[in-house]
């Protein structure tokens, strides 16, 4: 199963990357517009010499050119706009040239038709919401246009004016090109964005596969080489626990050694079974999958709260080595950062079931809070990292994250909101997935905030 968390983030990244129109792009088709403002009023005012408002139309176009000052002096270059301030931007250019239309013959200027340019621009780069909103902003001023403007500039002693007619004509010809080009631009543009998601995505989960093959072949080889040598110390424990006494600190520590090898033992038997989706034990309820994911942390010297509760039956999955993996190593995680406490949280209901583990550590790092669960991203350097003198490489979140997500979950990692402290990490499956082969409808959204 693909990546879906990172696919989404990515996608997600590119869509405000793709949307966000930068502000330099603007300022300059604002210098272009204004160029061609100020040669049409020059050739109609010095060349073809007919009556018009020049002053006025100049103020209008000095207002734009204190604006992009304002703007290129204020922010830098590669400034990108959010779509508000995008939004603003484009309606005033709209509104800079229904003044000019309104100083130039209104909807008779053969210039009216450039209404539809700021339109275009938001169709092809901000969401249709907007660009609806600038559609009807449009409208509006060629409506006001169609009734309301000066005199078109013709020759001296001469009038022209055209029937309402004609002018009703071009008003039509202004919605139906906000219309149709608006939606063509929309399209073509959303199809190469949904390109860019499918090659993103692509790159995404084969970048990720290549890893986890990679960590693979690592886990064989430590499963292989690590064999003997746990073989020989369980051999060397069992003799010492034989020959040694059977009461006092060395026995407690013996009977500990034994504990350990054995859970050793265990986790050399995950490494070589982490690709199956299903274990040979049948299935099992989800408050004993909580309760086998704590059970070997309990011996630290650390309380593990477990809860569990949801409306209707209690969910049921497949025995799982990965899941199993994924979320016991988020939970030893969890207490290998905490100060006193750990929880885990299992809810459900009729669509979707979320294990919540949360510590009362000092949280996620900041600094690498949105790269969590990418290989060699690590915060490592809780209490028993500090005690048993190991750095993380930051690839058990990593294996931990892809494996559950193949099982069909997504995982959500946050710190607790002040004054709480602790970092808190949420694994939440449509009911369908975790129930795989178990249930035949397929879920709904989840009913209960995550």
């Amino acid at each position: 199963m693909p990546d879906l968390g990172d696919i989404d983030l990515r996608r997600s990244a590119l869509a405000t990357s793709g949307s966000r129109l930068r502000l330099d792009t603007l300022v300059r088709l604002r210098w272009l517009a204004m160029v061609g403002q100020v040669g049409a009023i020059a050739v109609v005012a010095w060349w073809l010499a007919y009556p018009m408002e020049f002053e006025a139309c100049l103020t209008v176009i000095a207002v734009s050119v204190a604006l992009n000052l304002g703007l290129r002096f204020s922010f830098p270059v590669s400034y990108r706009l959010s779509d508000g301030a995008a939004t603003a931007l484009l309606a005033y250019d709209i509104l800079q040239l229904a003044a000019l239309l309104y100083l130039t013959g209104g909807l008779q200027n053969p210039f009216s038709m450039l209404v539809l340019a700021p339109v275009m621009i938001s169709a092809a780069s901000l969401p249709p919401r907007r660009t609806f909103g600038l559609g009807v902003l449009a409208i509006a001023a060629s409506t006001v246009l169609l009734f309301a403007y000066h005199p078109l500039p013709w020759a001296t002693g001469e009038e022209l004016h055209f029937p309402l007619t004609y002018r009703s004509g071009i008003w039509c010809a202004i919605l139906l090109g906000l219309a149709f080009i608006g939606v063509y631009a929309w399209r073509v543009t959303e199809e190469a964005r949904q390109l860019a998601y499918a090659l993103a995505a692509t790159e995404l989960v084969l970048a990720r596969e290549q890893h986890l093959s990679q960590l693979d072949g690592l886990a064989a080889a430590a499963a292989h080489e690590l064999g003997t040598p746990l073989a020989t110390i369980a051999l060397v424990a069992k003799e010492l626990d034989r020959i040694g006494p059977k009461e006092g600190p060395i026995a407690e520590d013996i009977a500990l050694l034994l504990e350990q090898v054995a859970r050793c033992r265990g986790i050399l038997g995950k490494l070589t079974s982490l690709g199956e989706e299903e274990g040979p034990l049948g299935t099992m309820r989800l408050s004993h999958l909580i309760e086998e994911i704590a059970g070997p942390q309990r011996p630290f010297d650390l309380a593990i709260d477990v809860e569990t509760r949801g409306a209707g039956p209690e969910p049921v999955c497949r025995r799982n080595p990965g899941l199993l993996y994924g979320l016991g190593n988020l939970v030893e995680n969890a207490v290998d950062f905490a100060r006193d406490r750990v929880r885990i949280t299992a809810r459900w209901d009729d669509d979707a079931v979320a294990v919540t583990i949360r510590d009362d550590g000092p949280g996620f790092a900041s600094d690498v809070l949105g790269r969590l669960g990418e290989p060699y991203v690590t915060t490592r350097g809780g209490a028993r990292a500090a005690e048993e003198n190991s750095g993380g490489m930051g690839l058990g979140l990593f294996i931990a994250k892809t494996l559950l997500e193949r099982s069909g979950a997504t995982l959500s990692m946050r710190n607790a909101l002040v004054p709480e402290t602790g970092a808190m990490v949420t694994v939440t499956w449509p009911r369908l997935a975790f129930e795989r082969g178990l249930v035949a409808e397929p879920p709904a959204e989840p009913a209960f905030p995550l």
